[in-house]
């Protein structure tokens, strides 16, 4: 009996280890929709999930050589990380979440730098130092206050 319930045990831990795994991600076009009726101090988060969705698609379409796509999926990344530090910004929520999440996106992008055709580098870097402003706002936000 004792051997029985300590299976049942552990198979109730596999399967919610196994839940957040099978869970559903939302895609690009459903968190549009959700942040144009999120509250402000929702914005910053919801804006970062779509920026680095773009960014994972904009990776994506630069190994696969699909430049037009790639450039306008960069834009949207810049866009959204933009968005992402004003809703912090204004909303004074989430300023240093928003500020790591930007970093990361600036050194993924860096890191892609050097694996894009040297013609094609300019977009690349100009989204860099877009982002790398925005981190710059968001610092001296949070540095301002004290």
């Amino acid at each position: 009996m004792k051997r029985r319930s300590q299976a049942a045990v552990a198979v109730l831990l596999l399967l919610a280890c196994a839940l957040p795994a099978l869970a559903r991600h939302e895609t690009v076009d459903e968190l549009k929709a959700k942040l144009a009726s999120a509250k402000e101090s929702d914005q910053p988060k919801l804006c970062l999930e779509i920026a680095r969705l773009q960014l994972d698609a904009t990776e994506k379409a630069y190994q696969a050589s699909q430049l037009p796509q790639a450039q306008a999926l960069l834009k949207e990344v810049v866009d959204y990380a933009q968005k992402a530090g004003d809703a912090a910004r204004q909303s004074r929520k989430h300023i240093k979440k928003t500020e790591i999440e930007v970093r990361k996106m600036s050194r993924r992008l860096q890191d892609l730098k050097p694996t894009v055709d040297v013609d094609n580098r300019q977009p690349v870097q100009d989204a860099v130092n877009h982002l790398e402003h925005i981190r710059t706002q968001l610092l001296m936000q949070m540095f301002s206050e004290h």
